[in-house]
């Protein structure tokens, strides 16, 4: 196997692995094993939580873009941005549906805000693809980053360790885009800002 195959493997993995249907999920258990005050929840609840999450913004959203890659129209690689919008679409009415389900339930704000924040994300990359393509996994990883520093600022906390992972993570998933040739350089920091920003600012403020 050449160096050209390894890097297309290995660029393929990573945006598998961290494919932005993933992410929120990601983010939740990245929460409920960090130092925060609010990861001293029960593990019955994380584990509800976490269903509720995984189910919401992966499974349902996942099977939705499955049944809709039926239609000979939409290619299931999304290459083009029209194939991007009704996924997108889906994938904030599935998002809103599991921060319904979690607003009813006794606990810290967090969780909400961050399910508040990644159906913005959602909307924004709706908006942008209409005209543009734009990198939904590098808005998928930057916003999981912003999130984490928005919380590390407002509480006054050093998650150190998980702000690095997440950095050289987004650094991996922007490169495995770019050796895919899936999106160009300005498309991946575009989106990486974007998902960074919108994160960052609902955590900070809201």
């Amino acid at each position: 196997m050449n160096s050209n195959k390894i890097l297309t493997v290995t660029s393929r993995a990573a945006s598998i692995i961290f494919h932005p249907l993933l992410i929120p999920t990601l983010g939740f258990l990245l929460l409920f094993y960090s130092d925060f005050y609010f990861a001293l929840l029960p593990w019955n609840v994380k584990r509800f939580l976490l269903l509720v999450v995984f189910i919401s913004t992966c499974v349902l959203p996942a099977i939705s873009i499955l049944l809709l890659a039926y239609n000979r129209k939409i290619d299931l690689a999304m290459d083009k941005t029209s194939d991007r919008i009704l996924p997108l679409i889906l994938s904030s009415i599935f998002y809103y549906i599991g921060y319904l389900i979690i607003q009813k339930l006794p606990i810290f704000p967090v969780f909400n805000f961050f399910l508040i924040a990644s159906i913005l994300v959602q909307i924004a990359l709706l908006i942008i693809t209409m005209r543009w393509k734009i990198s939904a996994h590098s808005a998928a990883i930057g916003g999981l980053l912003g999130g984490f520093f928005a919380l590390s600022f407002r509480l006054n906390e050093n998650p150190v360790l998980i702000l690095i992972a997440l950095i050289l993570v987004s650094g991996i998933v922007g490169t495995a885009r770019l050796i895919l040739g899936k999106h160009t350089s300005w498309q991946v920091y575009s989106g990486f800002l974007l998902g960074f920003l919108i994160m960052n600012l609902v955590i900070l403020f809201v």
